[in-house]
Order: C-alpha cells, then structure tokens, then sequence
C-alpha cells in the first residue's frame, strides 16, 4: 500500500449539496490513510516515516511508528504545536537537562487576600484566598475544587469553576478586578 499521497495539501471544506452542513472530505481521507498505517509492513513504515520526517526512522516498536507517523501527518495537514507550546516544551526540556527533572505546575494561582466570586444558580458564592488554603461561608477548604463541589453537588475544577484558568467562565467575578465581568449568567451544567 503506498501512502505517498496520504496528505492533502491542507483540509479544505467542501460544502454538501444538502446545504448547511459542512462535511470535510480531507478529514474524512485523512482518517482513512491513518487507519490504513496498520495494515503496512515494518518496511513500508519506515518508507513512509522518511517521506514525512525527511530522515531515518528512529529504532521505534511498530506501534510508536504508527503514532508517529499518524502524528507527523496531521501535523502536516492541520499544522503543528502552538509556538507558545513549543517554548514551553523547550523551557522544560532545558529544565530536565540542567536539573534531572521537571518542577511540576501549580496551576493558577492567586495571592492571600484576594475573594473570587461566582454567581451559581442565583446566589453569590464569595471564596477568600488565604495562605493555608481558601475560605468558604466561614469553613476553610483546601482546594477550590472542594469548594465548587460543595456549592454544585457535582465534582468541578475548582480553578475553572471560579475562572483562574484561561478559559473564561460565564457569571465569574475576580475581585477587584471585576469591572470587565457583570457576574450574570451560570454554567451550562448549572
């Protein structure tokens, strides 16, 4: 099976006869010729992975040739990595060579003092960060995520719930940068 036209020069939409509905004939091919990189041999793996990488192949186990290969061709197709993400693999990258390891992230963080505020379902939930944890109606928590599953009942990312990841959150105020949030509106879930 020869995979050299396995990919399309980028995916272009093309617009069904029905009207509306866009169905991408590239991702539909693109989903074939992955799923066709099972069914070749060890040598045509390798034929291909020096098509893609314009190199040798690395001595992988079959499997990761596959993934790799499956990898490269999206990448090709849809386009790579965010430069943002780049340097941030290359920064831990570094950080692994100079230290033996990776420091892991602590996610979003915020400085004792500040109060978040979430509108949930019609009432207003204030949460005051302090250097222990967070304070929530006068019980202190250890995580943001105890806290929004004690004001929704079902489990939630704490830092998401109350819109410290990048993501933004409808019906989240940060406090006293609140001026650009109204605090109206709710989740989906909610």
């Amino acid at each position: 099976m020869e995979l050299a036209s396995a990919l399309p020069d980028r995916c272009a939409s093309s617009q069904s006869s029905a009207g509306g509905s866009t169905a991408t004939t590239s991702q539909l091919e693109l989903s074939r010729k992955i799923a066709a990189l099972t069914d070749l041999t060890a040598q045509q793996l390798r034929a291909e992975w020096r098509r893609l990488y314009r190199n040798h192949p690395p001595r992988l186990s079959r499997d990761l040739l596959v993934r790799s290969i499956a990898y490269r061709t999206q990448q090709l197709a849809y386009g790579g990595l965010s430069k943002a993400t780049q340097r941030r693999l290359l920064a831990l990258t570094k950080e692994l060579q100079t230290n033996g390891s990776i420091a892991s992230d602590p996610g979003p963080r915020a400085k004792p003092g500040t109060r978040l505020v979430r509108e949930w379902r019609g009432k207003t939930h204030t949460v005051v960060v302090t250097e222990e944890g967070f304070e929530y109606a006068g019980k202190s928590y250890s995580s943001l995520s105890k806290i929004a599953q004690t004001v929704t009942g079902a489990h939630w990312s704490g830092p998401r719930f109350f819109g410290l990841n990048r993501s933004e959150v409808p019906g989240v105020q940060s406090e006293p940068d609140a001026s650009d949030a109204n605090g109206e509106g709710e989740h989906a879930n909610g």
